[in-house]
């Protein structure tokens, strides 16, 4: 494989600006949360199907699996993007393409990513001869990145079928466009969702000697946690433990009869994990002892870490430093304590995550925010990495790209 394919590739991806962007306004203005992806689904099957390229939306409508047919087993490259939005409130102003949906937004630029691979697909697909025989790509657009149930129904649905290396890349709002950043090995935490309830015994609030308070119990242990869980640990072992929702209670003067909070455990490695949770658990039957409120601690939903493929990641860099020049890649330090389901599909075959700079400007909106936005000159640069990479990997040491 020689650089004038790889060139017609950019070359295709350099008509597509104003295409890409408008893709994007649509999908961010019309953003729908996890799990009902519908119309997402449907708008970007409509554009495939414009361009021709064969796909299927998944028996649950949300989510898509695209590329050319495959007429024998052979090698296949996965190129995955995320299309679910958050339920955050969009707090952007005067921008066109603010979210129309109340309490729904992109924060977390999944509208890029599905943005991104569109234009990945389309120049591949235009380009067919690009391939090695036999060898094939796959574009998975997956649902249900954020409640980490996309990945796992994308699998199901045969996404990883023939699958011998998959790739993708994350926005990252703290690098300008036009840098990239990567790391070999690990990327992200083991994340795990908690669920603590406290069933006591309701009353008045001028009486709590009558009653079970479940509330004074949840922030006893709330405060624990955070103070004795995270000293457990040891100290060199990264592990965050947060809990973002509490729920329990109607009125000022009424003590409940439960509360339920639910949280984040994210670390790096089994053993802080395991020494946390047994630190939990501890502090629950101490906190069941102390006021006598029956104390439930649950360990649901958990992802693993991203673990970057070394040869993949070779690729991922390879195709951006042809893109933007070696001045503009970024080795990542230390892994990050987010987490991202992207980790199932690497459970099938060897995979690699990149982040790409969507930053316009110094102290850019950061993700999850609800003004969070991204540089829209970005789109073209992710579509050529993304497509680009995927040649590379699918000629192996056959290529002779610089």
């Amino acid at each position: 494989m020689d650089q004038t394919g790889l060139h017609a590739l950019d070359a295709i991806i350099d008509t597509l600006p104003e295409f890409l962007r408008s893709v994007r306004r649509h999908l961010h203005s019309h953003p729908e949360p996890s799990l009902h992806e519908f119309e997402t689904t449907a708008q970007l099957s409509r554009l495939l199907a414009d361009e021709g390229i064969p796909h299927q939306i998944l028996p649950s409508r949300r989510g898509l699996i695209a590329g050319p047919p495959i007429d024998r087993a052979g090698p296949i490259i996965a190129l995955r993007a995320d299309i679910d939005a958050l339920r955050i409130q969009d707090a952007k102003l005067g921008v066109p393409y603010r979210s129309t949906i109340d309490g729904v937004m992109h924060g977390c630029g999944h509208d890029a990513h599905a943005t991104m691979l569109l234009g990945a697909a389309i120049a591949l697909h235009r380009c067919p001869g690009l391939m090695p025989p036999g060898v094939a790509w796959r574009a998975i657009f997956q649902p249900a990145e954020e409640t980490t149930d996309g990945a796992i129904e994308m699998i199901e649905a045969g996404a990883m079928a023939g699958v011998t290396s998959i790739i993708a890349l994350h926005v990252d709002p703290e690098l300008e466009v036009g840098r990239v950043a990567h790391r070999s090995g690990v990327l992200t935490a083991a994340c795990h969702t908690v669920r603590a309830n406290f069933r006591g015994r309701g009353g008045h609030a001028a009486r709590p000697h009558q009653a079970l308070d479940p509330i004074a119990a949840a922030a006893q242990f709330l405060n624990l946690v955070y103070q004795a869980a995270p000293r457990a640990v040891d100290v060199r072992e990264p592990l965050i433990i947060t809990f973002g929702s509490i729920h329990g209670g109607t009125a000022a003067n009424v003590i409940p009869d439960e509360v339920e909070l639910l949280g984040t455990m994210r670390s790096l490695s089994q053993s802080a994990r395991e020494r946390a949770t047994s630190a939990i658990q501890a502090i629950a039957r101490g906190i069941h002892t102390a006021t006598g409120v029956e104390v439930e601690v649950a360990f649901l939903q958990s992802v693993a870490p991203v673990m970057n493929d070394p040869g993949v990641i070779a690729a991922l860099t390879r195709a951006a430093s042809a893109v933007l020049g070696v001045d503009a890649l970024w080795l990542i330090p230390h892994p990050s304590l987010g987490g991202e389901d992207f980790s199932a599909y690497l459970t099938y075959a060897p995979g690699a995550l990149l982040r790409l700079g969507v930053a316009g400007s110094p102290g850019w909106p950061p993700l999850h925010s609800p003004r969070f936005d991204i540089d829209e000159n970005a789109l073209p640069i992710g579509a050529k990495i993304l497509a680009r990479a995927t040649v590379i990997l699918a000629w192996g040491d056959r290529s002779d790209e610089s």
